[in-house]
């Protein structure tokens, strides 16, 4: 006789269910099959599975990882290589597959961190909510600016610094950009590419360097960019104060210390090399 959550039931399956910040829900069981569960349908993911949940008392964080094979077009490599998935919150529960409609038993929940791979297979880091106890109470100092280019810290005005334009071509980890483009040299080094239309729409990827019409990116996605690929492109910042007041004239929102004497001020004395 099914005695549902409350009793013994032999019919318990893993449950997933990921959200990205962007608010794309997936939803996953170890079943072999599909469920509708609580409105949401969970894609049978035989493979993906958690390790061992280990529950603690303190506040230490609790052991559990992610790992599974990348077997659904949902999650692809490419995706969580970029950063698609970064920080999106994720719950693991059982519930009786044979009465989906019984209720859950929540087993963790938290945000994904770090993500590794190994072919097809990949392994995530679970964050759960102890993890905010090992952020600072206050800004810990650093030579360089805490501030992301453009953000409230920063004070610029995004609109200034950002410019449409065309792909050509993909040469390699090189876009190479169409239309009569002429940037200054590195201009958008530290910056960030968006695209704006094919396969990869709303895909960002980092920008290393970049010449007078051409951008290298760290990443690019599987497949390439096509020709007449829209793209936004924003300049980025070294985070030096002498790039943030020389060529930003920002240095009053300059958020570091570049001054603060650090560890190589014990080697400062007569007779050192």
């Amino acid at each position: 006789m099914h005695t549902g959550m409350q009793g013994q039931v032999m019919s318990l399956v893993y449950g997933w269910r990921l959200e990205r910040s962007d608010g794309i829900t997936l939803g996953f069981t170890t079943h072999d099959q599909d469920i509708l569960h609580d409105g949401l349908l969970l894609r049978a993911s035989p493979g993906l599975k958690p390790t061992s949940v280990i529950e603690s008392l303190g506040l230490e964080n609790d052991g559990l990882d992610v790992n599974g094979a990348i077997t659904s077009d949902a999650i692809r490599q490419d995706d969580l290589a970029t950063g698609r998935w970064d920080a999106a919150y994720l719950e693991i529960f059982l519930f009786d597959w044979q009465h989906p409609d019984d209720g859950e038993r929540l087993i963790a929940c938290g945000e994904l961190g770090s993500v590794s791979f190994s072919g097809d297979a990949f392994e995530a880091e679970f964050l759960g909510l102890k993890t905010v106890f090992d952020k600072a109470i206050v800004p810990q100092t650093s030579p360089s600016c805490r501030a992301n280019f453009c953000d409230a810290a920063c004070g610029l005005n995004r609109e200034k610094f950002r410019q449409m334009a065309r792909v050509n071509h993909v040469e390699g980890d090189r876009v190479i950009l169409d239309g009569a483009m002429s940037f200054v040299a590195n201009s958008f080094a530290y910056g960030r590419l968006r695209i704006l239309s094919g396969a990869h729409c709303g895909r960002a990827f980092d920008i290393i360097e970049n010449d007078a019409d051409s951008l290298a990116l760290s990443l690019v996605p599987r497949g390439g960019i096509g020709s007449g690929t829209r793209i936004e492109i924003v300049e980025g910042c070294d985070k030096q104060i002498a790039t943030c007041a020389s060529r930003f004239d920002n240095a009053v929102n300059f958020r570091g210390e570049p001054y603060l004497p650090g560890n190589d001020l014990l080697t400062r004395y007569p007779g050192a090399n």
